[in-house]
């Protein structure tokens, strides 16, 4: 299982409709509203790339009210 971390910009007034919908994505594990550049923090675990893909394209972005994401995954050392 691999991990992500999307940071969110949603639109001036949006932040919580997003943040609620989020909560529906199965694959969405954690999400918390921030201050700052980025409004939420969403963490994603998934299987392989092509369910982290359907999760960022086809589910989060489509959302109303986000303006921006930016995706980090995670890592082991």
């Amino acid at each position: 299982m691999s991990t992500a971390f999307v940071l969110i910009k949603a639109e001036p007034g949006c932040e919580r409709d997003v943040y609620l919908s989020l909560l529906d994505i199965d694959s969405i594990s954690e999400t918390h509203v921030a201050y700052g550049e980025y409004d939420i923090i969403a963490r994603i675990d998934f299987e392989d790339e092509h369910e982290m893909a359907r999760t960022l394209i086809g589910n989060m972005r489509s959302l109303p009210g986000i303006i921006k994401t930016e995706t980090l995954i995670a890592v082991e050392v």
